[in-house]
């Protein structure tokens, strides 16, 4: 049986082998030493403070992250998209991220697109060796231009498929951002930007799936809602652009309108059907005092945003 003692310490991990530098998520963490003598509970604290030095390493990239959100928000404004590139853990959160826009903020399916490599069946099982293929990676990346910003994510920041999306999208003149989890990432030379969220050792060596992952989905979620936000999606801290297409969403909708103009229910509701259920010409209509029809030319003169609207009424 193993004892506590025979554990080895974490200092003798190797940084280099060969000559390739192996990644902090690839060694030992002092802290897990004892992992399985820890109980339930001790893993699950133990995870936990973890998670808090992922959400500081996340805090320490977020001017390089909203440089990226700037970037996007003017690309898609001309027209561009941006496209997620991963494999495993990183391009399944990527699929997440995208698709949870399309509700949220009514955003169209090809503004935001994710590419997982091994396609529609790694979402559900492993397929380990899909990200081992430049030319997949390249593949799926074919059809940028250069209105188009790639950003591929991978916890070691060597993934083949992910360099050859990179090192496609540039070709196209698209720009490309990486974020990794390595202070030395490999494909960083493929990238206009490298975001660097150093998490350090994780608590099950290797296993990215954790602190890395989480690490990732808080830049996912931080770049994606940044640049709604940046689109004129939301007004205030209110979900504006959101479509009422069951009848919980259209109770939020009159409950968002409460909200930003102070009618009463039953007023938001005569004023949704007047505007033909349109949530931000029902609030430029009321807030501006204007006749749906004005409402619509104001938001189509700020490209949707509710914001402008107000200002240019």
């Amino acid at each position: 049986m193993t004892t506590p003692s025979s554990h080895t310490d974490p200092a003798l991990d190797p940084v280099l082998m060969g000559d390739e530098f192996v990644p902090p998520t690839e060694r030992r963490l002092p802290d897990s030493l004892e992992l399985d003598a820890m109980g339930s509970l001790g893993v699950l604290e133990l995870l936990n403070a973890q998670d808090r030095n992922a959400t500081e390493a996340v805090a320490a990239v977020l001017p390089d992250l909203a440089h990226l959100v700037e970037i996007a928000a003017e690309r898609v404004r001309r027209g561009g998209s941006v496209h997620y590139f991963g494999a495993g853990t990183s391009g399944r959160l990527a699929f997440l991220d995208a698709a949870e826009l399309l509700p949220t903020f009514n955003l169209e399916p090809d503004v935001i697109v994710a590419h997982l490599a091994g396609d529609d069946r790694a979402l559900v099982q492993a397929v380990e060796d899909a990200e081992d293929s430049v030319d997949n990676g390249r593949a799926a990346a074919s059809a940028l231009t250069a209105d188009d910003v790639a950003i591929g994510l991978t916890a070691s920041g060597s993934t083949p498929y992910v360099g050859g999306a990179l090192a496609e999208a540039r070709a196209r003149g698209a720009y490309a951002a990486l974020v990794a989890n390595n202070p030395q990432p490999g494909l960083a030379h493929l990238a206009d930007l490298t975001i660097v969220v150093d998490t350090g050792a994780e608590v099950i060596t290797g296993s990215t799936r954790l602190k890395a992952g989480t690490t990732q989905k808080l830049v996912l979620n931080g770049f994606s809602t940044a640049l709604m936000v940046a689109l004129g999606r939301t007004w205030s801290n209110l979900m504006v652009s959101v479509v009422a297409t069951n009848e919980k969403l259209r109770r939020r909708v009159v409950r968002i309108l409460m909200q930003a103009t102070g009618l009463d229910e039953e007023a938001s509701r005569t004023l949704l059907d007047a505007c033909e259920g349109e949530l931000k010409t029902a609030i430029v209509a009321s807030l501006a005092d204007v006749e749906p029809a004005r409402a619509r030319i104001l938001l189509a003169a700020a490209n949707g945003s509710v914001l402008d609207a107000l200002a240019v009424r």
